[in-house]
This record gives structure tokens, sequence and C-alpha cells, in this order.
């Protein structure tokens, strides 16, 4: 049984994490920057995190879901071979 192990190398999470950061903090900016009362600002903002957090939330959920999939693969792959081996002609 193979293992397909795959780690990303650190320029691409630097320039994911990088790339999350300044979109986070512009957006954040051209809310705070626009023509409105604070009220209405303060809407789009919590708007705006919640969004950030929910989409965080699912990606997680989304991995997780992933990964015991391939588990149970993995399993079930295992039990498969095993019972080849006992049952198979010699």
């Amino acid at each position: 049984m193979e293992t397909n192990h795959h780690d990303d190398s650190g320029a691409w999470r630097f320039q994911v994490i990088a790339a999350f950061a300044i979109a986070l903090t512009l957006t954040t900016g051209g809310v705070l920057y626009l023509p409105l009362d604070n009220w209405i600002k303060g809407y789009l903002l919590m708007g705006l995190y919640f969004t950030v957090s929910s989409a965080f939330g699912l990606a997680k959920t989304l991995r997780d879901a992933h990964e015991q999939e391939r588990l149970a693969s993995k399993i079930s792959a295992a039990r498969t071979e095993k019972m080849l081996r006992e049952y198979a002609p010699s």
C-alpha cells in the first residue's frame, strides 16, 4: 500500500497567507473609508468577518471529511488485501 503525502512549499504557504492578509486588510480599509455612517460600516465589517470565519469552518469541515474518506478507503483496502492473502491459493 502506497502513501500519497504532499507537502506544500514554504513559498506557497507564504503566498497564500500573504494574499489572505492583504485581501482582508484592504477590504477592511475599503469599508472604513466608505462615505457611510459608522453603524453601516460596522454592519459591513461584521458581515465580512463572519464570511471569512464561515469560510475557515467550511474548509476545515471539507478537509476533515476528505481525510476521513481517505482513511476509510485505506482501511478497506488493507482488509481486502488481508483477505486476499489469507484465502488466495498458494
